[in-house]
């Protein structure tokens, strides 16, 4: 088992920034990818940013250029500047033996509010 902890969340006005972190503990060994998925109020869940142990990155297009994605052994960080109204969503930490895509593993989730 893999437990995920995200920190970093909070209310921002609009063109400000956020840096998320989520820390990883247990059976990490086997963990290939990590990622921030968010999910606001009455939409699905979306991929936001993914990292591989090769450091390689992927972006959705709402957040390109302004949000980055990195790892630190167990941890991963999700830089995000010229934050938007639109960003506003509960944020989750992912961890996957596979790919960021599929997402064995989750965290709790962190609030982000950004305020226009």
């Amino acid at each position: 088992q893999v437990q995920l902890v995200e920190t970093g969340g909070g209310l921002v006005q609009a063109g400000g920034s956020l840096r998320l972190s989520c820390a990883a503990s247990g059976s990490i060994f086997n963990i290939r990818a990590m990622g921030w998925y968010r999910q606001a109020p009455g939409k699905q869940r979306e991929l936001v940013a993914g990292i591989t142990n090769g450091d390689n990155t992927n972006y959705a297009d709402s957040v390109k250029g302004r949000f980055t994605i990195s790892r630190d052994n167990a941890k991963v960080y999700l830089q995000m500047n010229s934050l938007k109204p639109e960003d506003t969503a509960v944020y989750y930490c992912s961890a996957d033996p596979i790919s960021f895509t599929l997402g064995k593993y989750w965290g709790q989730g962190t609030q982000v509010t950004v305020s226009s």
